[in-house]
């Protein structure tokens, strides 16, 4: 076995001095959309993120997180663990198909907080020694980290020379801690990147901040790192280390033929779309609905063509009308490839406080229907909290609609039904069927039907009842069983006659004076008598 290469030989050798990178993505870095971003400038790419125990047992999993072909390498496959030999076992399974292993410990999400994985284990340092050193000696390739930085730069700096001391031999720093998450995501820190370069002397990938090409080489200059990994940025607009202005119907559509060449999911499929596409589905919402109930490829790429068709006149009317451009509040035309920019905390509350008060007034504002004479009433305080507790659906073509139609019960100040055939709300019809005996098929109150059915059955019942038919011989072992009864009652009679006869023997006995036959059956009893 060839000697390993570690640092600066390993980056420059293996991974051939790479300096765009792709990050690591769950359900999103699959093989079609590596080789997506190799074609537009990445020089490096990561797999999805694998649970080492998962990938260790199950060998369908490892199947499926194998997937490669040649033209994918450099390639770096990344695990999240928290046991030393569970980690070593998943690395010695993978380490024939890549150019390294990276541990995970940079997962915020919840769901790395339960298995107890990713940023989670960053205070847990013993253990993190433990994982690396064990891999760093047993591994044929080397071993990668990915972090997040603590507030304290000074604690950052250690962490950073812990792992490298363990055996790291290339480090990726987000430059934002395990709290900045979500609505709290915030900036990430190319102060506390920079002080890691400095400290350390393996190579360093920075991550995070990057929207344009341009800030590439900027976190360059500012950071001094060897290279940057970019994850939202690539999702939105995966030729952004080409620096070009792409189409977004035309890059979706060549990723549509690379999941031809390299099937994956639906759902990784449409997720990369929607995101892609994402602010021309802000324009047309209708393909982006047609889009998320497709059930094929070829009912994807169908959506796409549509997309495509129904943009040209916004594109023709925007070669006249460049003005167009602040309508839709962006750096660039909607068609083209570009971020996603993530409002700050302070504009999502602004926003949302203003579509809030936007949707009260409509409603209070909301005027009955020509039909009705009731005033309309407020909206109730249980229906606007609701809204406060849902600010961010899209209520307006709902309200629009309800108020276009809104009638007044005709018993009451409630909305009517609007298929009830008396004009009530449902309470009030609901009484009036049960007090009349009538139906409403809008309110689906069959009262009259399903009276009519069960005096239908209680007649046929009792039809059944009195003409239930005669059986010979169920009636033969009804009389067999009579004729039992009446003679053990006849025994039990005569036996205390005769008790009595005995005892006073001037008193007949009655059982001699019945009318029995030779086999001691009375036919009165037995019913054969005239």
């Amino acid at each position: 076995m060839s000697e390993k290469l570690r640092s600066y030989e390993f980056w420059e050798k293996t991974l051939r001095k790479a300096k765009y990178v792709v990050a690591p993505m769950v359900d999103a870095s699959e093989l079609a959309w590596r080789m997506m971003s190799r074609r537009y400038g990445a020089e490096l790419c990561y797999t999805p993120m694998y649970h080492a125990a998962v990938f260790s047992r199950d060998a369908n999993y490892r199947f499926d997180a194998l997937q490669s072909c040649p033209e994918d390498r450099p390639l770096i496959i990344q695990f999240c663990a928290n046991d030393p030999q569970v980690f070593l076992d998943a690395a010695k399974l993978a380490e024939d198909h890549c150019d390294a292993i990276d541990l995970n410990l940079g997962c915020p999400q919840q769901i790395a907080r339960r298995g107890h994985y990713g940023a989670f284990l960053q205070d847990d340092w013993d253990l993190l020694e433990r994982m690396v050193s064990l891999c760093h000696e047993k591994l044929k390739v080397p071993i990668t980290c990915k972090i997040r930085v603590y507030e304290d730069i000074e604690k950052t700096i250690n962490y950073a020379k812990m792992l490298e001391k363990a055996g790291c031999q290339l480090l990726t720093v987000h430059g934002r801690t395990k709290e900045q998450k979500g609505m709290e995501t915030g900036l990430a820190s190319w102060k506390h990147i920079k002080a890691i370069r400095d400290n350390v002397s393996i190579p360093v990938f920075a991550n995070g901040n990057i929207q344009w090409l341009a800030d590439v080489e900027k976190c360059i200059k500012a950071t001094d790192v060897d290279g940057v990994m970019i994850a939202e940025g690539s999702l939105h607009n995966p030729a952004l280390f080409s620096g070009k202005q792409t189409i977004v119907w035309d890059m979706a559509i060549e990723y549509l033929d690379l999941v031809d060449q390299y099937p994956c999911p639906l759902s990784y499929i449409r997720g990369h779309l929607f995101k892609i596409c994402h602010h021309a589905f802000h324009v047309h919402p209708t393909i982006r609905e047609m889009l998320a109930v497709s059930k094929s490829v070829k009912e994807i790429r169908r959506s796409i063509e549509l997309l495509k068709v129904t943009c040209q006149d916004d594109v023709e009317r925007f070669e006249e009308h460049p003005e167009m451009l602040k309508t839709w509040e962006l750096p660039l035309p909607y068609w083209i490839c570009q971020p996603y920019v993530r409002p700050t905390k302070e504009e999502r509350e602004k926003r949302q406080k203003e579509k809030r008060e936007n949707l009260k007034r409509q409603l209070e504002n909301m005027e009955p229907a020509a039909t009705s004479n009731e005033p309309t009433e407020k909206l109730s305080k249980s229906k606007m909290k609701k809204l406060k507790k849902y600010p961010n659906k899209d209520l307006d073509k709902k309200i629009s609609e309800r108020a276009a139609k809104y009638v007044s019960c005709s018993e009451c100040t409630n909305c009517k039904g609007m298929k009830c055939v008396f004009d009530l709300c449902k309470s009030c019809c609901k009484i009036k069927t049960h007090t009349d005996i009538v139906d409403c098929e809008g309110h689906n109150l069959l009262v009259k039907t399903k009276q009519e059915r069960r005096i239908k059955w209680e007649e046929r019942q009792k039809l059944e009842n009195f003409q239930l038919p005669y059986s010979k011989q169920a009636g033969t072992e009804i009389a067999d069983k009579n004729i039992k009864e009446n003679n053990k009652n006849l025994v039990d009679y005569s036996e205390s006659n005769l008790t009595d006869t005995n005892n006073d023997p001037t008193k007949e006995s009655e059982y001699t004076n019945l009318d029995v036959d030779s086999n001691g059956i009375n036919p009165a009893v037995n019913g054969d008598c005239n």
